[in-house]
């Protein structure tokens, strides 16, 4: 492989309500801890154990920051996928902290809720993609109509291939 990757995907639970703050120029920075756990039964006692892993998400994705701003809420299940990072800094005492975060750059990352709009179950809601390094239309839509938008061209969503989403046809293919 002539590169590296630096892909995380995420699917858990929100464990607050998003914190949004701005940067001196405007742009929200939204910040999230999300919960994902595993469960497994422990082979010598039978009995069901659970591991819990938290995660901190930042969003520095305008149009995802929107998204997340206007309808993530607390328990809320959620699907993200960025990158990950480390930063260094300082606590009071001046000695030097790390913190590893999952980071939804500027135009890039993705962000889908998985939990129908007030419900803890349920299907896909919507999601946002981000752009391409281009750029890209951060319109509005309501979350009945999904967040599928970005950059990267007009290709459908986990498809290949040109055209709109109207001209495929809906009959599966086996």
């Amino acid at each position: 492989m002539a590169g590296s990757v630096n892909k995380v995907i995420l699917v858990g639970n929100l464990g607050a309500d998003p914190e949004i703050r701005r940067l001196n120029s405007g742009e929200p920075v939204v910040n999230i801890r999300i919960a994902t756990s595993e469960s497994w039964r422990d082979k010598n006692s039978g009995e069901r154990k659970e591991k819990t892993e938290w995660h901190n998400v930042v969003i520095f994705n305008e149009g995802i920051a929107k998204v997340a701003e206007q309808y993530l809420k607390k328990g809320m299940k959620v699907y993200v996928e960025g990158q990950l990072q480390t930063r260094k800094w300082q606590d009071q005492t001046g000695a030097d902290k790390y913190t590893t975060e999952v980071v939804l750059q500027k135009f890039r990352g993705e962000l889908q809720m998985l939990d129908a709009r007030g419900q803890g179950e349920g299907g896909q809601v919507g999601g946002y993609t981000g752009g391409s390094s281009r750029g890209s239309d951060f319109g509005q839509s309501s979350p009945s109509e999904g967040f599928n938008r970005g950059g990267g061209g007009n290709a459908p969503r986990g498809g290949g291939g040109g055209g709109s989403s109207r001209e495929l046809d809906d009959e599966i293919p086996f």
